[in-house]
């Protein structure tokens, strides 16, 4: 009997890791990077007075998306000092980019660990601090990529002023990594968001100056490689920066990682950094944003700005991934595309959704849907949640037409992170802090 009762406790706690682990959404967009939630009952619907379970305010600042694990949420935030107006004239005389940037006189980098019943904050750790940091696009912010956890392990990427892995349940810190062969100029701040791949931690650090793909081992924090761009780009620095994430896909039987620079989009082998292969997008393309998605034997990119393209390759089959298609109408220059069976619908910045034929580009559909976007959707039950930064949430359902299911506001403050699927319910952050929203 102690034996069938130990076999049935053994087969229940199994069950329970695997669909806790199913459940995870560990790094920015999910798990495979699709923005597709996992199966579960969430709202269509919330405000202030509905669908509601917890409001917490968060110190400081940071675009960052929340990310969990086996019940532990953690998010990062930047604790910002600003520069007095006389130190911000004299440093911005050396601002060669825009003028519609924050400056500090110095930041406090954070990861803030997130009670999941309450909202209260367990844990705020101080992982780095910078006197007179780069100044920040004030679209941007110096928490802006999301981190990584994985196997109690919480990865951290603040862009050049460093990485660092903390243990996920104490939140003591095992490594920093401020190198400086790690420093570049962002001129608008920090934005790749860092994956894992194997036993490595890669990230973009395209700035103004220098541009390279980096992979740290994650046990260590150590520079496993870091390879250059190789592609020509045009001679203004400004043209040159990029912000954004990369993705690992098995491309005909080998791991390949897909990766968006200014100009070209390259790709990988991510486990030394070998280029593979690169391909130029034909137009100007820089301070990209945008993560690349997979499906239907392509992926798509978003060329970003000047004037976006959305490009779709076919890899299947071919040693080098060729143009299928692209639309020059409509794309956007910060959120990311999104699949839908064979459907790709893409929110550009200034608020025109469209729906197009993943495998063919031809139009299905394409209608103003307001506002103005920066965060990338997602997709739940059934549903697509389109985020925008005059802090409203517009639901759809998929389809050959535009059907809006809600219109959301809780706060009526920017979204510009993503949203985090949890358990049943949705992590919404806004400018006002981090809501829970779901049934009680």
């Amino acid at each position: 009997m102690n034996r069938l009762l130990l076999l049935a406790l053994s087969i229940y706690l199994s069950s329970a890791t695997s669909k806790a682990d199913v459940k995870s959404w560990p790094q920015w967009r999910g798990p495979d990077a699709s923005g597709h939630a996992f199966e579960g009952k969430f709202p269509a619907e919330w405000s202030a007075n509905k669908n509601l379970i917890w409001k917490t305010s968060l110190p400081g600042r940071g675009h960052s998306s929340a990310v969990h694990e086996n019940g532990l949420i953690w998010i990062t935030t930047a604790l910002e000092t600003p520069a007095s107006e006389k130190e911000k004239q004299e440093r911005l005389k050396a601002n060669d980019g825009l003028s519609t940037v924050t400056v500090l006189s110095e930041v406090s980098l954070r990861a803030l660990q997130v009670e999941p019943k309450t909202g209260k904050i367990l844990q705020n750790i101080e992982v780095i601090r910078k006197k007179q940091p780069q100044w920040v696009h004030h679209l941007n912010s110096y928490a802006s990529p999301s981190p990584v956890i994985e196997a109690n392990r919480l990865y951290l990427h603040f862009g050049a002023y460093g990485n660092a892995c903390l243990d996920s349940s104490s939140g003591e810190i095992i490594w920093k990594n401020t190198q400086k062969e790690l420093w570049v100029m962002h001129e608008n701040g920090p934005g790749s968001s860092p994956i894992i791949f194997e036993n490595l931690l890669i990230f973009h650090l395209d700035g103004s100056d220098k541009q390279s793909v980096v992979a740290l081992y994650k046990d260590t924090g150590k520079i496993a490689w870091q390879t250059k761009r190789s592609g020509k780009m045009k001679e203004n620095p400004q043209l040159q920066k990029s912000y954004s994430t990369p993705i690992v896909e098995t491309l005909n039987g080998q791991p390949v990682l897909i990766s968006c620079g200014a100009d070209w989009v390259y790709g990988y082998n991510p486990r030394n950094g070998a280029e593979l292969w690169k391909i130029n997008y034909g137009v100007l393309g820089f301070s990209n944003v945008a993560r690349p998605i997979i499906g239907h034997g392509m992926f798509y990119i978003s060329t970003c700005f000047m004037k976006a393209e959305i490009h779709a390759y076919r890899y299947q089959g071919l040693e080098k991934p060729e143009l299928a298609w692209k639309m020059i109408k409509g794309a956007p220059k910060m959120p990311s595309p999104i699949l839908v069976g064979k459907q790709l619908y893409v929110i550009n910045d200034g608020g025109i959704l469209t729906c197009v034929n993943a495998i063919s580009g031809d139009l299905i559909w394409r209608e103003r849907i307001g506002g103005e976007f920066s965060a990338s959707p997602i997709y739940a039950n059934g549903l697509l949640y389109f985020s925008n930064r005059d802090g409203k949430t517009i639901v759809i359902k998929p389809g050959k037409e535009l059907n809006v299911i809600a219109e959301n506001t809780i706060d009526g403050t920017a979204h510009m992170a993503s949203i985090t699927p949890f358990q049943n319910s949705f992590l919404l952050r806004s400018e006002e802090g981090l809501y829970r929203i779901g049934k009680k």
